[in-house]
């Protein structure tokens, strides 16, 4: 498969930052026709060395970062594990948030009776701590940014409609009207920031989400 619309933000001989399209998966899935994913267009065109770092949702747009090599791969992914990278989203929920601002702390777990969904579950969930925060208000929705504290699995898509307000075009998460209010999730990794492994310079970097 060709690159398409996968732009390259930044590149150099140790990583590569992409902004992903939405309906692409990040890595290969177990099926064999969910072969076709961003980390396999990338080594079939130009990138053979090309490795994934972090993930996105099938859905969810918006950038992501690649290593090029095995110690810029260790190095990056310890930035993440150690919460040394700082990630902004922007997405769109149905309805109106009572605040401009706040916080989510609720624990998560994958629900393997409505796979691939994930519920909270204060017994037997992961701690889970969203911040978020009213960017735009309009008449049905909210233009909201959020910052994941931790990374679980479709946290901000739970977490949001935890407190009422759905992602517009979420197909998994959203009500009837939440889902018809948007032709695709809106949800889009539109800030990241992060320190080079080689340069140990600070790297930001931004992408419009494009709804």
């Amino acid at each position: 498969m060709p690159l398409s619309n996968i732009a390259i933000i930044y590149q150099d001989p140790y990583l590569l930052v992409v902004n992903k399209p939405t309906l692409l998966l990040s890595v290969p899935g177990r099926a064999e026709d969910n072969k076709d994913c961003l980390v396999t267009r990338l080594q079939d065109n130009g990138y053979p060395d090309a490795r994934i770092v972090h993930r996105l949702d099938w859905e969810t747009s918006g950038l992501i970062i690649l290593a090029r090599d095995a110690d810029t791969h260790r190095e990056l992914s310890r930035q993440f594990h150690d919460r040394e990278v700082d990630k902004l989203y922007t997405a769109l929920c149905w309805g109106q948030p009572s605040d401009d601002q706040g916080k989510i702390e609720l624990p998560l777990r994958y629900d393997p009776p409505t796979k691939p969904r994930h519920v909270v579950d204060h017994e037997q969930g992961k701690h889970a701590l969203t911040y978020w925060r009213v960017l735009e208000r309009g008449e049905q929705s909210t233009r909201v940014e959020l910052t994941p504290y931790t990374g679980r699995s479709h946290q901000l898509r739970v977490h949001m409609l935890s407190i009422g307000h759905p992602l517009l075009g979420d197909g998994l998460y959203a009500h009837e009207q939440a889902l018809q209010a948007a032709p695709r999730l809106c949800l889009h990794a539109s800030a990241l920031s992060f320190t080079h492994p080689d340069t140990k310079q600070r790297l930001d970097f931004t992408c419009p989400a494009p709804f």
